[in-house]
């Protein structure tokens, strides 16, 4: 059914009790993502808002053809990452400065040098990030971000910062490419415009500012999620403002504002 996904919002030791707007944090609590409960309709991505006061771990994600050669089923992950807003010297990490073995990558990540042997990439707002799987990655402190990603839990921590958590170095080292980030899986976003930021093969996703044109529509010919950033969409007659997000069974159901920004995302079919 067409409408608004509900919220869930995730407590974290790195979150933040002041989230910008339009989120509210409880009073108390350090909120540190808010997910969008995929629809059965739509089971492939998760959408999220992730905001960081302190640096997440640095982690690694399967791809799919691993998941499925080990008897996980599709359960890779892909992600992309749009910056909302970023503190002064607000950074992410990802990749490598220079190509990395794994077991000179195993020894960093046991005695915590492989955070300064990432490239660490200063950000600003409408900046763009795609991570493919395999990538080594951490998201620094004094973030917030939208991410879209394949929907899978599949994390493998490789570092943690002291915290204690369980790292996953076995599985990481199976699957991490101790490569630099290319740079052709950055972009920008600026406010005000339409730009395709993932084409596939996995996952489309558009923003678009206004109504979109010709050729955004045609990668939309099917079940979509609508992610509201300025001004108020309606899908299937449903308001959904900004921090919301709504499954539309086609860009059909979809009212855009003459004047506004929104993101637009589905999966890939084969």
């Amino acid at each position: 059914m067409s409408g608004s996904l509900p919220i869930k919002q995730v407590e974290k030791p790195w979150g933040k009790d002041t989230l910008p707007a339009p989120f509210v944090a409880p009073e108390g609590q350090r909120i540190g993502e808010i997910w969008f409960e995929p629809p059965p309709e739509l089971p492939q991505l998760l959408v999220k808002y992730i905001f960081t006061s302190e640096a997440l771990s640095v982690q690694v994600h399967p791809s799919d053809a691993q998941t499925i050669a080990k008897g996980l089923g599709r359960q890779g992950k892909e992600e992309c990452w749009l910056i909302l807003d970023a503190e002064p010297d607000a950074k992410l990490g990802i990749g490598f400065h220079q190509a990395i073995g794994a077991d000179a990558m195993r020894e960093a990540a046991l005695d915590g040098s492989i955070e300064h042997l990432m490239e660490w990439h200063s950000v600003a707002p409408g900046d763009f990030f795609y991570i493919p799987a395999n990538t080594v990655h951490a998201i620094g402190a004094g973030i917030s971000l939208i991410e879209v990603q394949q929907n899978s839990d599949i994390t493998y921590r490789l570092y943690d910062y002291g915290r204690p958590r369980e790292l996953h170095l076995d599985e990481g080292m199976a699957v991490a490419k101790g490569e630099p980030y290319a740079d052709t899986w950055k972009g920008k976003a600026p406010e005000g415009t339409t730009v395709s930021l993932v084409p596939g093969p996995l996952f489309t996703l558009d923003q678009v500012a206004g109504s979109p044109d010709a050729a955004t529509a045609a990668r939309y010919p099917g079940k979509l999620l609508v992610i509201p950033r300025e001004g108020t969409v309606h899908v299937a007659g449903e308001e959904i403002a900004p921090g919301g997000c709504a499954l539309a069974q086609s860009l059909g159901e979809v009212t855009f504002p003459a004047i506004g920004l929104c993101l637009l995302a589905a999966p890939c079919t084969a």
